[in-house]
């Protein structure tokens, strides 16, 4: 789950200089240039005769290039996208990335300085279609290797296929043979674990990280540098995996503890930490900013996991951190030189953008091409599709999965992804014969875009890809719930207020529209809701009905940490059709001839539903999604009458909060006047009594 922004960092730093002029100085400043230009121009002649001298020692230090310099290469977030892939730039369909295109820079790179780094910062896996044989044939860190990426470190969708997926991957990728990144983590609390003791889950990654070989730190020597690579993983990662059962510690707490050891240790040139914590434009927000303060020792941090694309690094005292965008749009390349003081300075940055222009490297396109024969053979076989395989014809511009993060509005992507989830559930057996009153989509699931053209099977699949069923097969199935009237209308005041605080929870909904003015007061920012019938007629919402709510598993998941967002205080409770309440909510998903009901699958269904219009025998994206379909309206409206009306119980609670807050201030300074009232009369008191 992931916060997608762009930073650049600009520091400017100002010591401003004030000259004393004043009688009482005027003696001593003529005696302080005075020595002072007696004093430079010894220097002058000392340095002068200094350089002639060493003249010829100077060109020799130069010529064996005593100076000890690093070119890196690096990456994170790429997410299983292996192959070239259609999306949507700056309004207009372009094709990007591509590992092949990316092992053909490196290749070049090498060529240049074979003891160029190259490292990755996590979050290797789930994106694409890929992502379906990550437990079985580990794909992801075995292309790494191809790479020839020699550190790694864990993001949080790592775990998306719970901790037997990625115990599943590690012993793959040792087991292949390839050749496979080392892979870094200093934070993970085993000691805390071990303490209470380790469960089964926690005792089998703990196994797979030791037969994989994981570490707090390794050495890598490149050339004539020594260097230690150290991994973290940050509170806001973890906060995006809900199926993992590990704890961590504090990231700068444990940082510092490993330099510590790398220190006592090793006689290491440089320390870097790939970290998957990531930025945040807010500075006091920004993990990995927080990081570079705390541990200052740190001389680079490759940034993973807030898919942060930074065009200049930041930087903070000696400490540098880089990030290069999500899914290998781009390589991060960046070269340094090691200071007098043996610390290093970035001489060169830049992100390289991958585009077909960059030729293929053959021997890499031919393994991926092999892993995705896999794919169709073992995975998409069970559906009845192909990879390749057209679904529908698409002649609509839809906005793109950053704009249903970022831009909190209604949004076409979002109209078509909740229809189909609405759609698939309504036309499939499922055992549930009432239709689905509330589709719901949120903006954290929602991974990629369709282009103008064909959309394909691995199109849909990369569209919305993560996760893994309880059947063991990827792909997040839907659930179905029911809920009552007054938390239907809760759903959307989770979206008015609580996604702003947490963009990954922006839903899009089909079945239910209504209306919010963000200028509100929080908890109280939806003004208007009612159920959209088939027709586009109004039915008012009865608030102890219950009503059938589909989405995916991981947004039922995520209900727990929307309720501690909100302090407890927007808590939905989950039902079955009679009432009972659901304690577990994998009981909730949905299955249809014994078969889980995937949410990539029901969008291909969904897609595959549309009319051929123009006879090719293939269907076609109606024009009805060239505009959003105003399933959620933002009234922008900062008129007091707009903001006040129609106060909601929790608008009533905050309100009668502040006053209370207000008569407690009011009333402490009341007494604190009073009681200084008091005190200086016994002043008073007491020295009129000794005067007297």
């Amino acid at each position: 789950m992931n916060l997608k922004h762009s930073l650049k960092k600009y520091r400017l730093y100002v010591c401003p200089a004030a000259l004393t002029r004043t009688p009482a100085f005027s003696a001593l400043a003529v005696l302080t240039k005075t020595l002072t230009f007696s004093i430079l121009t010894v220097l002058a002649v000392t340095l002068t005769l200094s350089a002639l001298t060493a003249l010829p020692v100077k060109a020799e230090a130069s010529a064996q290039n005593t100076e000890k310099e690093m070119d890196i290469l690096f990456l994170h977030d790429t997410h299983s996208h292996f192959d070239s892939f259609l999306t949507v730039q700056n309004g207009e369909g372009a094709r990007v990335g591509g590992f092949a295109s990316i092992k053909t820079l490196i290749n070049k790179a090498k060529g240049k300085n074979p003891d160029t780094l190259v490292i990755d910062a996590g979050d290797f896996s789930m994106g694409t279609l890929v992502q379906t044989i990550y437990d079985t044939d580990a794909a992801e860190l075995r292309m790494l290797g191809a790479l020839e990426c020699e550190v790694t470190t864990l993001g949080n969708h790592e775990f998306d296929y719970r901790s037997a997926g990625l115990a599943g991957a590690l012993n793959a990728a040792e087991k292949s043979g390839d050749p496979v990144p080392a892979m870094v983590l200093c934070n993970i609390d085993w000691a805390s674990m071990e303490a209470e003791g380790l469960t089964e889950d926690q005792q089998l990654l703990k196994d797979a990280f030791d037969s994989y070989g994981m570490k707090d730190y390794t050495v890598v020597t490149k050339g004539d540098v020594k260097i230690a690579v150290l991994g973290v993983f940050g509170e806001d990662a973890l906060s995006c995996a809900p199926t993992c059962v590990l704890k961590f510690r504090d990231i700068s707490e444990a940082a510092a503890e490993t330099v510590k050891k790398i220190q006592e240790n090793e006689d290491v040139d440089m320390i870097i930490c790939v970290s998957h914590s990531g930025t945040n434009a807010e500075e006091n927000k920004s993990e990995d900013e927080i990081l570079a303060k705390n541990v200052p020792e740190i001389d680079l941090i490759i940034s993973g996991h807030t898919h942060t694309t930074l065009d200049e690094p930041i930087r903070h005292g000696d400490t540098y951190i880089a990030s290069c965008g999500e899914y290998g749009k781009n390589l991060g390349t960046l070269s340094m030189i090691q200071k007098a003081d043996g610390r290093w300075e970035m001489t060169e940055y830049s992100l390289v953008p991958i585009s077909p222009a960059i030729e293929a490297d053959e021997p890499t396109q031919d393994k991926i091409d092999g892993f995705m024969e896999i794919v169709d053979s073992s995975y998409l076989s069970r559906f009845g599709y192909t990879r390749e395989q057209v679904l529908a014809q698409n002649d609509v511009v839809f906005a793109t999965s950053d704009d249903l993060y970022n831009i909190h509005t209604d949004h076409n992507l979002g109209n078509l992804l909740s229809d189909a989830f609405r759609y698939a559930v309504d036309n499939t057996d499922t055992g549930d014969d009432h239709p689905v009153d509330l589709a719901i989509v949120p903006s954290g699931c929602v991974r990629d875009t369709f282009v103008k053209g064909d959309v394909t099977v691995a199109d849909v699949f990369n569209a919305y890809s993560l996760g893994i069923g309880v059947d063991g097969i990827p792909g997040y199935p839907l659930i179905s719930v029911y809920l009552s009237g007054a938390e239907l209308k809760m759903v959307t005041e989770i979206d008015a207020s609580i996604s702003d605080l947490m963009p990954a929870a922006r839903l899009y909904c089909s079945g239910v529209n209504y209306s919010f003015n963000p200028h509100r007061i929080i908890l109280n920012k939806t003004t208007d809701v009612y159920l959209a019938a088939a027709d586009g007629s109004r039915n008012e919402i009865e608030d102890d009905k219950l009503y059938r709510v589909v989405c995916d598993l991981y947004s039922g998941q995520m209900l727990g940490a929307v309720t501690d967002i909100s302090m407890g205080i927007l808590s939905i409770q989950p039902k079955l059709a009679d009432g009972t309440p659901i304690e577990d909510i994998e009981d909730a998903i949905i299955t249809s001839n014994g078969q889980e009901l995937k949410a990539w699958a029901a969008i291909a269904t969904y897609l595959d539903s549309f009319e051929d219009t123009d006879g090719d025998g293939i269907s076609n994206i109606p024009t009805i999604y060239n505009e959003s379909k105003g399933y959620k309206v933002v009234e922008d409206s900062t008129n007091l009458i707009d903001l006040v009306k129609n106060p909601n119980k929790y608008a009533v609670i905050i309100v009668c909060a502040v006053f209370l807050v207000i008569i407690l201030v009011v009333s402490l300074i009341v007494l604190m006047v009073k009681l200084v009232k008091k005190l200086v009369l016994c002043l008073r008191k007491i020295i009129t009594k000794m005067e007297m």
